[in-house]
Order: structure tokens, then C-alpha cells, then sequence
């Protein structure tokens, strides 16, 4: 006995839409906002990172700028005013003398010259020899402002 074809169809025919459900369309948000998150976790990493290596650069050029000053001039920088003020005008003269670093115009400041984070470098220069007879200053960048002075970049 042969069936027709039209008794094994169903009655109707389930009609497709095109469009997505919104269970779909939800885990495919949740989705893509996972992987944003996780983009601009990564990109803020690499950015302080980059402004950590530039800090660092920078601390290096400047220690061997004022080696060239003291050199030139038998002692470091006086920071017996503004410690970054006296860095700068040692450093990059405005009145025509000797130029041992060139800084960025952008990162000088009526208080000082900005590291990469946007705060002032530190300097600090006693003027007195330690126990040994040697000469020392400090230079550092805090790192954004971190309270932490293990975090803090540094020429020692």
C-alpha cells in the first residue's frame, strides 16, 4: 500500500522568522562585554607600563646629565629653593648657558617637571658628603602618586 506524500508532512509547516531570540541576542552582550572588560584591563596594564618605561628612561638621561654638570662644575645642583626648580635650571639654563638636558616643553611646570604620570619629579640634594666621602642625590618618580616608595622609580 503506498502513502501519499502529503499524509507523512505535517499539518503545517513551523515558519522561520530571520531574527534572533533574546537569549541569544543576551549571551552574545554578555559576551562581547567580557572581552571589552578584559581589552581595557590589559590596554590600562600596558599603558602604565609604557609611562613606568619612560619614567625610567627619563631618571636614567637626567642622572647622566647631572653627572656631565657635576663634572663640569665640581657639585651637583643646590636645591636650596624648589629642588626640581634648581634640577631644571641646572639642567636646561635659561639664561644661555650650558644645556645638559633637553626636556619636553609640555612636561615643564611652574612647580616643576612632570614625569609621565603627570606629578613632578623628585630631587634631592644635601650637599654634604655620606660616611664614605661621597656625594649622593636622589631622583625618583612616585609612580602616579603610589604611597608606596617600593613602587616608586628611582636612580638608586
Amino acid at each position: 500500500m503506498m502513502t501519499s506524500r502529503s499524509s507523512r508532512l505535517p499539518a503545517t509547516l513551523p515558519q522561520w522568522s530571520g531574527g534572533f531570540t533574546i537569549v541569544e541576542l543576551m549571551v552574545v552582550i554578555t559576551i562581547i562585554s567580557i572581552l571589552a572588560g578584559l581589552i581595557l584591563s590589559t590596554a590600562g596594564y600596558v599603558q602604565k607600563k609604557g609611562a613606568t618605561s619612560r619614567a625610567s628612561g627619563e631618571i636614567a638621561a637626567m642622572a647622566a646629565a647631572l653627572e656631565n654638570y657635576k663634572a663640569d662644575n665640581g657639585d651637583y645642583p643646590s636645591n636650596s629653593s624648589s629642588a626640581t626648580t634648581a634640577l631644571l635650571q641646572a639642567l636646561m639654563p635659561t639664561n644661555g648657558g650650558k644645556v645638559y638636558y633637553e626636556f619636553k616643553t609640555n612636561s615643564i611646570t611652574n612647580t616643576g617637571i612632570l614625569d609621565p604620570f603627570g606629578l613632578n619629579y623628585g630631587y634631592q640634594y644635601p650637599g654634604a658628603a655620606n660616611h664614605s666621602g661621597i656625594n649622593f642625590y636622589d631622583l625618583w618618580s612616585t609612580a602616579g602618586g603610589s604611597s608606596n616608595s617600593a613602587k616608586w622609580i628611582k636612580n638608586w
